[in-house]
């Protein structure tokens, strides 16, 4: 029969192109990840592999997005669910209890979609992240233009061991799709591959899932099998073949997660060097698909920028930080630190060696400098806090100057309390703030304080003991010790020199 014409009794051809629905088949329990969480939560650029799945599909913005769940649905349904509010779309769930291949699993998409949906039906996976939608688009373009029944999205790779070999004829069209178990030899040593990602006129899908069976060697309903239908049916069959081989790389073991998590940073990384950013070692930085840099940013040495975090333009981060959430003002330097939902003003410098907890925000030009740890802390434009501090629930003002060794004494062991210091105020070295407290604007506070009550605007806020010296205590106390023979000595020479100037005054 001559490919093109419709069996009889067959339907009489693919429909006009339609709509786009798109199927994300996310199933599977993936054994081979030996994990307590399912395959396509595991994150990869700080995202879970589905969320690179779904949003590749959702860039085409098709009529319905169907994602087939299984293996820990409730989790995988609540990350949808928060998928679907950031892409502000709905995503459809469909459950299939019983993984009983791929065919069934599109079965169950299918029926989670309106009654009689027409147009082209895309099914692609939950584990191949690298895949974009721009093929997805070329995918979709081929399938039209050729007026293909069907399209697959293939590869073609130097090892195929593990995936189904695409079979052509001598003109170049598909045959069939052998899956490798049930290959025969000279089938296996086919080196181009099925991606799993098709496009489908959508009354050929439903005919051809109602006449595949279990007859393999797995025992399973292929879906592969649909296009060995449509094939023998007369329809077109035809094939896109993806250049980039990784976008068609899935992941079914850790091995694989680490591989496609390095190539999707390099891509990230080469990404934003192209867009202005320089990248001291780029082997060493690691960026999450959220990420957002402005240009002449500097990223140094083992950078690890994670969620949402921004970066402002002209902005100098690293070597050996790691920020997740944060943002970086403008011309702002982050030297050595760890920062998380932290807000870091334009100008401003951090670290080295400074913590940043949630709630940190640090005013233009204001500095957090070396040992230093901030929490829930609003600290104003052009305010210090250079060394040895902890900032705990605080607002200090703009253009004060923390003293070294200060802790904001923030929790009582029941109730955490807050500390406010005003504009201008200087404190002295080893400081307590012991909360609720505030100090003034332009007030000072001396060095060693305890500071339990207010301090006034303009005052000193003095807290310490009076000091006095027992004399004699470690000759006493501690006889014998290398540090009363130190004392020992250093007497004797004090009461020599009294001596000698007692005698010099006698002249």
């Amino acid at each position: 029969m001559p490919q093109g014409a419709p069996a009889p009794g067959s339907s009489s051809g693919p429909t006009t192109p339609g709509p786009v629905n798109a199927i994300v088949l996310a199933a599977g329990e993936g054994t081979r990840m030996r994990s307590a969480t399912p395959k396509v939560l595991h994150p990869l650029a700080g995202r879970p592999l589905i969320e690179h799945a779904v949003r590749a599909a959702a860039g085409l913005d098709p009529a319905h997005l169907v994602v087939v769940v299984g293996h820990g649905r409730q989790a995988v349904g609540e990350r949808l669910e928060s998928i679907g509010h950031q892409l502000d779309r709905k995503i459809v769930t469909a459950v299939q209890d019983k993984q009983n291949g791929t065919g069934h699993a599109v079965g169950c998409a299918l029926a989670a979609l309106p009654a009689g949906a027409d147009g082209t039906v895309l099914v692609t996976y939950g584990d191949v992240p690298l895949l974009t939608t721009a093929t997805l688009e070329r995918l979709l373009d081929e399938h039209r233009d050729q007026g293909n029944a069907v399209t697959v999205l293939t590869a073609v790779v130097p090892d195929p061991s593990g995936y189904g070999r695409v079979l052509r004829d001598a003109d170049g069209g598909v045959l069939a799709i052998v899956e490798q178990k049930d290959a025969t030899e000279e089938q296996r040593a086919v080196q181009e591959i099925n991606s799993g990602v098709y496009a489908f006129d959508a009354a050929v899908l439903r005919d051809g899932l109602g006449r595949i069976s279990t007859a393999n060697a797995q025992g399973e309903l292929y879906l592969t099998d649909v296009l060995g239908i449509a094939r023998g049916d007369g329809r077109k069959v035809g094939a896109l073949v993806c250049e980039d081989v990784w976008q068609v790389e899935g992941v079914n073991d850790r091995v694989q997660l680490a591989a496609l998590g390095a190539e999707l940073n390099r891509r990230l990384v080469t990404g934003w060097m192209r867009e202005g950013v320089t990248v001291t070692d780029p082997a060493s930085v690691w960026l999450d698909a959220d990420v957002v840099l402005a240009r002449d940013v500097v990223l140094e040495p083992n950078v690890q920028l994670k969620a949402a975090t921004q970066v402002g333009e002209g902005a100098v981060v690293g070597p050996d930080t790691t920020l997740s959430s944060c943002s970086v003002g403008a011309g702002a330097s982050v030297v050595r630190t760890h920062g998380t939902d932290a807000e870091i003003g334009d100008g401003a410098s951090v670290g080295p060696f400074a913590y940043l907890r949630p709630g940190t925000r640090l005013g233009t030009k204001g500095k957090i400098g070396t040992f230093v740890e901030t929490k829930n802390a609003k600290i104003g434009e052009g305010t210090k806090v250079p060394h040895l501090t902890y900032v705990g629930d605080a607002t200090i003002g703009d253009f004060s100057n923390i003293g070294a060794a200060t802790v904001f004494v923030n929790y009582d062991g029941v109730t955490k309390s807050h500390t406010t210091i005003g504009s201008h105020a200087r404190t002295g070295a080893d400081n307590m703030f012991v909360a609720p407290v505030t100090v003034g604007d332009g007030a000072y506070t001396a060095a060693g304080s305890v500071i339990i009550n207010d301090v006034p605007p303009g005052a000193m806020g003095v807290a310490r003991a009076k000091q006095r010296n027992v004399e004699g205590w470690v000759t006493r106390k501690r006889s014998g010790t290398p540090a009363a023979e130190a004392a020992a000595r250093a007497l004797a020479a004090n009461s020599d020199d009294e001596s000698g100037n007692d005698a010099e005054d006698g002249k």
